[in-house]
């Protein structure tokens, strides 16, 4: 039996019990992925400062997210196709988060629909949503998230058009897998992927799927970005999703200064500092590298919640010191669920809360708000 003590021990099981196709999808950037990569090493540059002689008794990383009280400062990113990494991935992910008291975001390209999502958990949760063409479709989700009653809109602004993933492509991704003679060795490889899938019904894109017209392959995510994404995204398009979501809102994809400027301006909640893990512009600086301007810049006017490369509760600590509100984590939760279903989601925030309560008392500190600028080594 394997013994689990990080997350890198969970991405090594995710990479051999998911099926190639979509483990690739999780786990690569764009292009040359030197913006994926620089996601974590840009953190992991990051140096702490070692503090002692000092009552760290009763320590608390609790705070709150939009208002909302969470154990730790994370929530659960939107991921496309989760169910692929796992039957019913969004609902055993959804339920993980719910009963762990962090929030879950679920994606508009997911498997599992927003009613799925709604009618398995007891609590709201955010529904993540991409603009498309069709603004009458765009309204429709909304319309469907609101009756779901989640709580928090998070409106994806950096992908307007599709970065390419080469990954993606030399493996057909597609949802479900077409019947490929290297798609079905692969899943002969994977029979408790294949068995657990035999036990539900959800296999397409349930936000999409029964609701669209006019689309000739369900199964292909790239046609159907490349199709339906809307180029024309812009700041005026953020008042249009304000005047149809009267609830908490959220502005994801800020990577520049500038940006996070004229979304502080327009009146949302949050913003998220995140350039989508390295999966659009390949080139990017790292999130991590300009969070700390940002959180100068627009921090006292704005939550600047944090998003790209978090693979540790290290990493949580340090965006949190670097003017954080609080973080997101994507690729760490999605190896837990492929390694080992809502159990996995389950311990990936067990392990990642640890580590973050251990940090933080190493580095001197007993409250999670606390925290700061102070308890990291800062370059000259």
């Amino acid at each position: 039996m394997t013994v689990v003590t990080d997350v890198a021990d969970m991405q090594a099981l995710a990479r051999r019990r998911v099926p190639k196709m979509f483990y690739d999808y999780a786990d690569t950037g764009s292009w040359t992925q030197s913006t994926y990569r620089q996601n974590e090493t840009a953190l992991q540059k990051q140096k702490l400062r070692q503090r002692v002689a000092r009552n760290i008794d009763n320590r608390s990383v609790k705070t709150t997210m939009i208002g909302q009280d969470v154990t730790m400062p994370v929530a659960l990113a939107p991921v496309g196709i989760t169910g692929m990494q796992h039957a019913d991935g969004e609902i055993l992910a959804a339920q993980a988060a719910e009963e762990f008291g962090v929030p879950f975001t679920l994606s508009t390209m997911s498997v599992c629909s927003i009613e799925d999502v709604a009618e398995n958990t007891k609590n709201p949760f955010w529904f993540q949503l991409y603009v498309m063409r069709d603004r009458g479709f765009s309204e429709s989700l909304m319309q469907r998230a609101l009756a779901a009653d989640c709580s928090a809109l998070v409106l994806t602004l950096d992908l307007q058009v599709l970065g390419q993933r080469h990954q993606d492509i030399k493996n057909g991704l597609s949802t479900p897998p077409k019947p490929k003679p290297h798609v079905l060795l692969d899943l002969c490889l994977k029979p408790r992927w294949c068995w657990n899938m035999l036990q539900t019904k959800r296999h397409g894109f349930g936000n999409i799927h029964g609701h669209v017209t006019g689309v000739k392959d369900m199964s292909s995510l790239s046609e159907w970005t490349a199709s339906q994404f809307d180029p024309t995204l812009d700041w005026s398009s953020v008042e249009w999703v304000k005047k149809h979501w009267d609830r908490k809102l959220i502005l994801k994809g800020i990577n520049d200064v500038d940006d996070a400027k004229i979304a502080a301006e327009l009146g949302a909640d949050a913003i998220v500092v995140s350039n989508h893990g390295g999966r659009q512009l390949d080139g990017a600086l790292a999130s991590y590298e300009v969070l700390g301007d940002i959180v100068d810049a627009v921090g006292d006017k704005i939550e600047v919640h944090f998003d790209s490369g978090i693979r540790s509760g290290q990493d949580i600590f340090k965006a949190i010191a670097m003017g954080a509100h609080s973080t997101y984590i994507g690729r760490a939760f999605i190896y837990g669920l492929g390694a080992m279903g809502k159990h996995g989601v389950t311990r990936v925030l067990e392990i990642m809360h640890k580590e973050l309560d251990v940090t933080m008392g190493l580095c001197g500190e007993t409250d999670i708000s606390k925290v700061g600028r102070q308890n990291l080594v800062m370059s000259p």
